[in-house]
């Protein structure tokens, strides 16, 4: 019998990662989309969060589209992330990782997102184009 395949799904914006100073206020222009994430550290704010949605002069790294692993996923499960990152790393592709409760998201440039769905195919996931995905054609 053979194993259950492995879901990703991509997720239908380009994403922007931002750093703002850590005693700043969570910003309401990076909280309007389904998908956002705000971290507070001792050193700073990130926000990730549709780059269409980042005034200028918010400093950033722009370009990531976003994969989520088919979830809930169980706290027990081990190497999740790492099924994911070490085949991307043998690739040389560099990726930015986010984990919530119930799944985790794999960021990746836009540049290297077709080469990312090869490499993860491969290992046996997937992918899922989310509706209104931009780049669905295979441009990316």
């Amino acid at each position: 019998m053979e194993a259950k395949r492995r879901r990703l799904t991509l997720l239908p914006h380009t994403y922007a990662v931002c750093r703002l100073d850590r005693h700043a206020p969570i910003p309401d222009w990076g909280t309007r989309s389904p998908f956002f994430s705000v971290t507070r550290t001792a050193e700073g704010l990130s926000v990730v969060c549709p780059d269409a949605q980042v005034p200028e002069g918010v400093t950033r790294e722009s370009g990531w589209k976003a994969l989520m692993v088919e979830g809930p996923l169980d706290f027990s499960l081990t190497g999740v992330l790492a099924s994911l990152t070490a085949p991307l790393a043998r690739a040389g592709i560099s990726i930015f990782a986010l984990s919530t409760y119930d799944t985790d998201y794999l960021m990746v440039k836009k540049g290297q997102l077709e080469k990312t769905i090869e490499v993860l195919e491969v290992e046996g996931y997937d992918i899922v184009i989310e509706e209104g995905c931009e780049g669905t054609t295979g441009a990316w």
